[in-house]
């Protein structure tokens, strides 16, 4: 009675967003340990923090029995061991969401309602979302691939006899099929899940409760498990690589020249079936794939990373010309984006129909550029994103992809044509060039982003000096009053706290005063600027200010007195932008004879 409650309960809370925890479903050597470790590698890849709880693995530490025996459903004293260990990986799934975890692959058989119905109490208990992934295989064709790709090859027959452990592992799987119960459409109507059919020629989906179970979906429905091989390799060197700059749009240099040629003789040796060219729209791609005999098709999506206004800069030019822009990309370069331009975050996003098209594809080589490259091979070898800038994607070398059932074979071939070396390795702490101590700036704090003379009392101030007197002597030279803290910010999606430096002017829609203060009846625009009409005791008063920029200086006679300040209208912030030629958007300075004024929307 109580299973068929959970059943009805469904599979976990009704919060949006509760950790989930995947669980396989279904017989041996049907492909589940190669589709969760693939979802796997997918969510990571896409910024979902993923991890494989194989129940297998702590069966092997437990125990070194592999024979059929061990899996009969009368061997009392192996069903305790094996239930047992199911246990222990449920409670290091419990560990992994409470911590940092988002979702849990749970790779088991799972064939039994049993079994399936433990593991719904257990999400229940912890407010765990639960998904299940069947996959049914009845095709010859397909289980004998897997027995011989998993299983020979896989940790329970490792250096033993490849007929002997075929054989006992056949018997291992009637033991399997003996007490298999599917996921029933009716009775078990009310659970999330997808059965994948025959390595996905059909599919069955069931009840998809979020936005996880929804991208899950979208992926399964887009890989298979056939063999096929992936080429990578870079453009030839180009000449903007040989002048050490960065982007653009350059042919290839005459090395560049002879590397497409090589490659060329490289691809027709290998002899690849129904092989497809992918280049990026870039010309350097194109021209490297030009004596390649294979349908081509371009992709705007493999374009290099937009380095913004960095593009066709040497990186001696970035660092001059942007130094703190520079300095941050090396304290967090998978989040960092260029001013006006893309992060490897962004890259990735971009990046993910690609990686669907390739999944759905058999052999397919893919000419690209460097961070391009670095994406998909961090996709492929499940790297993260802390390493993802930094791996090694040399000039003139080809990249061989195998998918396997637990993990993917790497191959490399150098083409033995000199090229230069545009890779930066990852800077240690003290090559960073900036300081690590923590830079005082005159910005307000991120969570309240107001002027301490319009927010703070006396009493704030005077415990803000003591622990930021540098910033506040600073400040105050300017604006006239003090800031409690330093500025930091983290890139979006990033856990790491940049300092920042560079002194911010926030703009702000005037307040209502009464008793002397300053009344903003209307805006207009005269010759490209904005005319500012207020009241200051009985006199009209008309500032001009260019768009864009802060107010310019008010009167002295300004009353900043908080008690005579009421809100008008919204209290929102406005920002002012115009065309002019010499607006660019980003306010490092203040206006000429103004001054930066700091002040938050009117509560």
């Amino acid at each position: 009675m109580e299973a068929t409650n959970l059943q009805k309960k469904g599979c976990g809370p009704k919060l949006s967003n509760a950790p989930t925890v995947i669980v396989m479903v279904g017989l041996p050597a049907r492909g589940k340990t190669y589709i969760g470790k693939k979802l796997t590698r997918y969510l990571n890849w896409i910024g979902v923090n993923t991890k494989v709880f194989n129940v297998g693995q702590y069966r092997r530490e437990a125990v070194n029995d592999t024979s059929h025996d061990f899996f009969r459903t009368d061997n009392e004293e192996a069903m305790k061991i094996r239930s047992q260990c199911a246990t222990d990986a449920l409670m290091d799934v419990c560990r992994w969401l409470n911590g940092d975890g988002m979702v849990a692959v749970y790779d088991a058989t799972n064939t039994t309602s049993k079994r399936r119905n433990r593991i719904l109490e257990f999400a229940e208990e912890h407010c765990f979302r639960v998904f299940f992934i069947e996959s049914i295989c009845d095709d010859p064709g397909v289980i004998e691939q897997n027995l011989t790709e998993v299983k020979v090859n896989g940790p329970d027959y490792r250096n033993k006899d490849p007929e002997v452990a075929i054989l006992d592992f056949k018997q291992r799987i009637k033991h399997y099929q003996n007490a298999y119960e599917t996921i029933d459409e009716k009775l078990d109507s009310a659970l999330s899940y997808i059965k994948i059919i025959d390595v996905g020629r059909r599919f069955q989906v069931n009840h998809v409760a979020d936005h996880i179970q929804s991208r899950i979906v979208y992926y399964l429905m887009n890989i298979h498990v056939t063999p096929r091989t992936i080429y990578l390799c870079r453009h030839g060197e180009s000449e903007m690589n040989v002048k050490q700059r960065i982007g653009g749009d350059s042919n290839l240099s005459p090395r560049g020249m002879e590397f497409a040629k090589k490659l060329s003789d490289f691809i027709e040796s290998q002899k690849i079936a129904d092989l497809k060219v992918w280049t990026s729209e870039l010309k350097r791609t194109a021209q490297t794939a030009a004596h390649i005999s294979a349908p081509k098709e371009n992709w705007k999506a493999l374009n290099e990373i937009n380095a913004g206004v960095c593009e066709t800069m040497t990186y001696a030019e970035i660092q001059e010309n942007f130094p703190e822009e520079f300095a941050l990309r090396d304290q967090d370069k998978y989040f960092y984006r260029y001013p006006m331009g893309e992060s490897y975050c962004d890259l990735v996003t971009r990046l993910e129909p690609v990686m669907m098209e390739l999944e759905r594809s058999e052999n397919v080589l893919v000419i690209c550029h460097q961070a391009v490259m670095r994406c998909v091979l961090a996709y492929y070898l499940d790297e993260n994103k802390d390493n993802l800038p930094y791996l090694q994607c040399p000039l003139h070398t080809v990249i061989k992809l195998t998918p396997t059932a637990y993990g993917c074979k790497r191959e490399e071939f150098p083409l033995e044509v000199a090229a230069v070396d545009t890779h930066r390795a990852k800077p240690k702490p003290g090559d960073l060039s900036v300081s690590h101590n923590p830079v005082e700036v005159t910005a307000p704090p991120a969570t309240s982003p107001t002027c301490d003379s319009c927010s703070t009392s006396s009493d704030d101030n005077s415990s803000a000096n003591d622990s930021t007197s540098s910033s506040s002597t600073s400040h105050k030279s300017t604006c006239g009053v003090g800031l409690h803290s330093a500025h930091k910010f983290s890139f979006p999606g990033s856990k790491i706290l940049l300092p920042f430096s560079k002194q911010l002017i926030f703009h702000k829609r005037r307040r209502h005063l009464s008793n002397g203060g300053v009344s903003l009846h209307r805006d207009h625009s005269v010759d490209d600027t904005v005319v500012h009409e207020h009241v200051v005791g009985d006199h009209l008063v008309a500032d001009k200010m260019r768009r864009g920029v802060s107010f310019p200086h008010l009167p002295s006679q300004l009353s900043t007195n908080d008690d005579h300040v009421s809100s008008a209208n919204t209290g929102a912030v406005s920002f002012l932008c115009g065309d002019e030629d010499d607006f660019n958007g980003l306010e490092d300075e203040p206006p000429l004879g103004g001054v930066v004024v700091q002040v938050a929307a009117a509560e």
